[in-house]
Order: C-alpha cells, then sequence, then structure tokens
C-alpha cells in the first residue's frame, strides 16, 4: 500500500514514459511489436480507404440523378414574387419619402434606378435576340452557345418616359415619379395562361380617389415570349421583363399607400402569409 503512494520523482516519471514509448529489452513501440503496429497500421489504412470509396460512390450516385438544368424539387411558390426599384425599407415595410425641391432626398432613388438599369442597356443584352411574337417561347433544344437556350432582349429604352434616356432623372423632381415592377423567376412557369399579365397599381384607400397612372411598356403587359425561364444554367444571360409605372397625380405633402398587382392567369396576390406574392404595397410621399 505503501509503495502505492509513493510519489515518483519527475526523472523517475521521465525514465517510465521513455520505457514506454521504447523498451530496448523487450523491443516494443508503445507497447506493442513492430509487427502489432504493420498489422493496425493496414487494417486502417484498409478501412479507411473503404469508406472513403463507399463515400466517393454515394456522392456519385447522387450527382448522377441531378438534373443539372432544373432542380428535381422545387419548394418555391407557384406564383411569383414582386419586386419594386427603387426599393427603401423603412420601419414599416417600403417607404419612399422625398422633397421635389431638395434633390439630396431624391438623387439616391435615381442612382438606384440608373444602376439597376445598366444590365439593360444594348451593349449588356447583345447575347440575347429580338423576339416579336407574342407567345410563349418554348425550346425543347438547346440551340443557344456552349449548349444554352436563347433569351428575348430586353432594352431599357421600352420603358419609354422612364427609361431614364429621355429624362434622366426619372420625373423625381417633377413630383412624377417612375418605379419599376419585376417578377421573380420561377423555372417553367407560364404566366397568363395564354394572356400577357399585366400591373395594375391602385391607393389603397379611399375608393372615390382614382391614380392615374402611365404604364411603360403599352398597358404595363409583360410580353409572353420572355416566358418560360428554364434556369440560370439553361439561360445565363436572360433578363427578367419590366414594366415601369410613372404617378401622374400624387397629392403633396399626403402619405398614400400605393399597391401594384400582376394580373394574369396563374397569379396570385391575396396571400396573407406573404405580402409579396403577386403583387407589392409601398408607402409613397412627396414634399415640396
Amino acid at each position: 500500500m505503501s509503495a502505492l503512494n509513493e510519489k515518483k520523482t519527475c526523472s523517475e516519471r521521465m525514465e517510465n514514459f521513455r520505457r514506454f514509448v521504447w523498451n530496448p529489452e523487450t523491443k516494443l513501440f508503445m507497447g506493442r511489436t513492430l509487427i502489432n503496429w504493420v498489422w493496425i497500421s493496414l487494417y486502417y489504412l484498409a478501412f479507411y480507404v473503404v469508406m472513403s470509396g463507399l463515400f466517393a460512390l454515394s456522392i456519385y450516385s447522387s450527382m448522377r440523378t441531378v438534373n443539372p438544368y432544373e432542380p428535381d424539387y422545387q419548394d418555391q411558390l407557384k406564383s411569383p414574387g414582386v419586386t419594386l426599384r427603387p426599393d427603401v425599407d423603412g420601419d414599416r415595410g417600403l417607404q419612399i419619402y422625398y422633397n421635389v425641391s431638395d434633390n439630396k432626398t431624391w438623387g439616391g432613388l435615381v442612382t438606384t434606378l440608373r444602376t439597376f438599369l445598366t444590365a439593360y442597356t444594348p451593349a449588356a443584352q447583345r447575347p440575347n435576340i429580338n423576339c416579336t411574337s407574342n407567345t410563349y417561347f418554348i425550346q425543347d433544344t438547346f440551340d443557344g452557345p456552349n449548349k444554352t437556350k436563347l433569351s428575348c432582349k430586353f432594352t431599357s429604352d421600352m420603358l419609354q418616359n422612364c427609361s431614364g434616356i429621355t429624362d434622366p432623372t426619372f420625373g423625381f423632381p417633377e413630383g412624377k415619379p417612375c418605379f419599376i415592377i419585376k417578377m421573380n423567376r420561377i423555372i417553367k412557369f407560364l404566366p397568363g395562361n395564354g394572356t400577357a399579365p399585366r400591373v395594375d397599381c391602385t391607393y389603397v384607400g379611399d375608393e372615390a380617389w382614382q391614380l392615374e397612372v402611365d404604364y411603360y411598356p403599352v398597358n404595363g403587359t409583360f410580353n409572353l415570349h420572355y416566358f418560360p425561364y428554364y434556369g440560370k444554367k439553361s439561360q445565363p444571360s436572360y433578363s427578367n421583363p419590366l414594366v415601369a409605372v410613372k404617378f401622374l397625380n400624387i397629392t403633396r405633402n399626403v402619405e398614400l399607400r400605393i399597391v401594384c398587382k400582376i394580373i394574369g392567369a396563374g397569379i396570385t396576390f391575396d396571400n396573407v402569409h406573404d405580402p409579396y406574392e403577386g403583387k407589392v404595397e409601398f408607402k409613397l410621399k412627396i414634399e415640396d
């Protein structure tokens, strides 16, 4: 008992450890002979080679079942979301407030629109083709470069008075601002059931007060030849079609609630759980 309780010196501990690592009398390395270590090493080597092979085989098998052009499962909403440009998030959702006499309040909004439309310049749209039909652009083959599908051009000049070409300020200093509506992409989605979906903006509140709006392109429609969308790998140069709205009779110094809905078959805008499905609602206040 006293031998067990006897404390060893540091040198004795180091000597015991050294003999554990290599015992010259028994020729054991860390308690095992050389042949034992060889067999253990071969066992673990074989074990991890097999495990790595099984893992690689499972990944390979999974990748072989994945369609590189279209996800096997889509958990997106069957109706597209809608976004607004320029967009300014406030404490209560989208809020656009500015003063027509102070360009510092609307200069950033104009810059946002200019930046957004750089993807729709003729140079940026050069890889795409001119489409003239008013029907869905169904593509069963990959006729584009590098085994891709073709995409239709959408250039900013199609937005006419809201293109930023004739009016670089997009009507903000006149109190007749332009906003751009965009539908989010859904692979192989065919909106409208053969009829082009359109944007409809209304004032939320007093039904007797009518909102006067100009839409660009004409009638605020999304031409059907931009649909369906086949995915980023299939259509790397695809650009969402846009609709611009220009508000002409906004009452000054009053906060207005405006909702812009996409009207078309297969598009819903009454989902209480997603306020941006099929529509976008925002507050607008123009001061003078």
